[in-house]
Order: C-alpha cells, then structure tokens, then sequence
C-alpha cells in the first residue's frame, strides 16, 4: 500500500509519517511538506491513501484532494486537521476519513481499514435495519426488502427521516411529490402509494412498524434500527460511517442532510 502524508507543519508531518510507517501491511509511506512535491510524486508513483492536512499557505487541503482523486481515482483520501469548520466540506467530498489532531497510530488505522475494506455503513445487528447514509433501504436480517412501487419506499424513507412523528397524509404527498395538485385524481394515487406500502410490509410480516390513524401516519421507531437515529444519539460508530449523503436520492432529505452536518460541526 503506497500512502502520502501532506502537511506543512514539519513536526506534525514527521509524526504522521512514523505513525503510518508502523501500521499493519508495512506500507510504503512518504511525507511532503507543499502540495506541489506531493502532486509531483503522485504523478510518477501513484497513491492508494493521502492523508492531508487541509488548512496549509499553498494549496488548500481540500483543493489538494481534488487533484489526487483526479490523478489517482481510486485512491482514498483522510483528512488531518486541527480545524473542525472544514467538516462539512470534507464530507460534502465525501471522503474516506476525517480525524482531529493530534491522532494515535489506532486512529489512523482505522481509517485506513475503513477505506480499504469500503465498509458501507453502520453494522446491522437488529432484525429490522433502515439505512440513510448514501441510498435508503430497508434491511430485514441484512437483506434489502423489495418494494413493488419506488414512491411506496419513498414514503416509508420520508416516516423514518420523521423519526416518528406523525406526519399528516397531505405532508406526506407534499414531500414526496413536491409540486404536484393535491387534488382527487392525485389523493387517489397516493391512496394507491399507501396501500402497496401496507402490502409490502404485511408480506414482509413487520406490518407493526407503521401506524395510521385519523389521516396521520408515522413509524414506530422504537422498532427500527437506523443508522441516522443512532448518529442523533451520538453513536461513535454512526458517526464515523456517515460520508456525507443522506437518504440520496431523494431532494427532501437535504435539510436532515444539512442538520446532520450542523451537529457533526458541533
């Protein structure tokens, strides 16, 4: 494993770089001081992992991993920092790591193992699992559950962001159908959204994680694992797994996605 330490401040450099050298694999480390002599050596060498200050006078960290990715699209990037207003824009790159000075050799490698093995996200270890972080699925015993309507998932993906408030049925259709009428012919639809979502889940036998009553509906969360719900609980793990996306593919999670940035720069 070849990895580039790039920092400008030489004590903190020379540390990373003796950290790096004493991880598991033996890799093949080399430290640099300017942006410039990194990009040099990337060009001729390669990298799999640059680890890179990002607040540094002449390339800024973050301009810095622009070019390493270019050059080099498969290698990881971490960042090393003692400054926490770069997360959010670290995470909007979506990064492999993002650590806080000073770092021990244990912090490191566990970055490093995260962007080797390309792990996907909190670990399920619950029978029902939702999983926000990047696309939205829900997991029954680590498998994904297949949804016969793409706005059925999507409805269930709006009442877990909810977090278990009950969310009126015109809320709903307004968050997952944004500009449409809320006329008859719509209501109709929706009515259809609804009951292939009730369906799939019957099959699925966890019919008990939705509740609808009196035109509101809401999940109960107390019977769903989450990735995001145990973030807001301040979950080392979530934390770490979470590399800026949320719920992705979807326009209305972008205000949880941007709340989730607020909290991590807390």
């Amino acid at each position: 494993m070849k990895i580039i330490c790039v920092d400008d401040e030489v004590i903190v450099l020379n540390h990373t770089v003796t950290l790096c050298k004493a991880l598991d694999g033996e890799p093949e480390v080399y430290g640099f001081s300017t942006a410039k002599a990194a990009l040099s050596h990337i060009e001729e060498n390669g990298v799999d992992i640059a680890i890179l200050d990002i607040d540094m006078p002449d390339m800024n960290g973050l301009v810095l991993a622009t070019k390493v990715k270019s050059a080099c699209p498969d290698s990881a990037i971490i960042f090393l920092t003692g400054h926490s207003q770069y997360a959010t824009d670290a995470f909007k790159m979506h990064v492999s790591g993002y650590l806080m000075k000073p770092v021990s050799r244990e912090d490191i490698q566990n970055e490093i193992n995260y962007a080797v093995s390309h792990k996907p996200g909190v670990v399920q270890s619950s029978h029902i699992f939702a999983r926000t972080f990047g696309e939205f699925d829900l997991l029954l015993d680590g498998e994904p559950i297949v949804f016969s309507r793409s706005k059925s998932k999507e409805l269930l993906a709006y009442l877990i962001d909810r977090n278990g408030a009950s969310v009126s049925r015109k809320s709903a259709f307004a968050a997952i159908y944004e500009d449409k009428p809320y006329d008859r012919p719509m209501q109709k639809q929706f009515d259809v959204i609804i009951r292939s979502l009730k369906e799939t889940l019957k099959e699925y036998e966890i019919s008990d994680i939705l509740k609808i009553q009196s035109g509101e509906m809401r999940v109960v969360n107390e019977k769903i694992d989450c990735d995001l719900y145990r973030l807001l609980k301040g979950d080392t793990e979530a934390v770490n797994a979470f590399r800026g996306e949320y719920m992705s593919s979807y326009s209305w999670a972008m205000l949880t996605e941007a709340y989730i940035y607020e909290k991590l720069n807390q």
